[in-house]
């Protein structure tokens, strides 16, 4: 180390993120956009065998599918270190989320607007299963937004603290924009639930 800096001056903190949601709505497309590494992805050919179980999705464009889980790595500023886990998305596979989500500092949900009911799953379990702080990425596909953000978060029953926003995910600054809302929102309610503590215990 260079005498004349100082520990703190090198301290990079890392973290692990999650990038979930419903089949098909983009989560490896997100992952792929932003990593500073090539990202590792467990990618298989969707053959006959998924058809009646998959849904695919309208624009008939997908012919993989993650079956464990997608990794990528950005810096997302000089001391800040994100480490990206795409989960899968299809219901067969959920028993690995408890594992993906372990350790993790946030999550992003993306949601897919033409196939809505492929994101109740998701945004169930981080609102029931699990006390990681999460947002919901409306993912753009072909860049335009169908509907208004308040009538998204109606249908999602998405409660009002819960950050929504839009998100093109083949857009890097679009994924990074994501990325910096969730880690805002993660540092507020972690701030939020420590001032409780502290007047709890006043």
């Amino acid at each position: 180390m260079d005498s004349s800096t100082s520990p703190s001056e090198n301290l990079t903190i890392s973290a692990k993120i999650v990038i979930a949601g419903g089949f098909g709505v983009g989560k490896t497309t997100l992952v792929t956009s932003v990593s500073d590494i090539p990202p590792i992805n467990t990618e298989a050919w969707m053959t006959e065998a998924g058809e009646g179980i998959d849904d695919l999705p309208p624009d008939g464009g997908k012919t993989t599918t993650t079956v464990a889980m997608d990794f990528g790595r950005i810096a997302l500023h000089p001391d800040l270190l994100l480490y990206l886990f795409g989960t899968p998305g299809q219901a067969r596979f959920w028993f690995l989320w408890d594992d993906i989500t372990r350790g993790a500092l946030g999550a992003i949900v993306l949601v897919d607007t033409r196939r809505l009911e492929q994101s109740f799953a998701a945004i169930n379990y981080f609102e029931h299963d699990t006390d990681l702080p999460f947002i919901v990425a409306v993912n753009l596909f072909h860049g335009h937004q169908t509907h208004p953000l308040h009538d998204i978060r109606e249908a999602l029953d998405l409660h009002p603290d819960i950050p929504l926003i839009t998100c093109d995910a083949r857009n890097p600054k679009d994924t990074i924009n994501a990325l910096q809302t969730l880690v805002t929102h993660t540092l507020t309610t972690h701030h939020i639930h420590e001032t409780g503590k502290n007047r709890a215990h006043a």
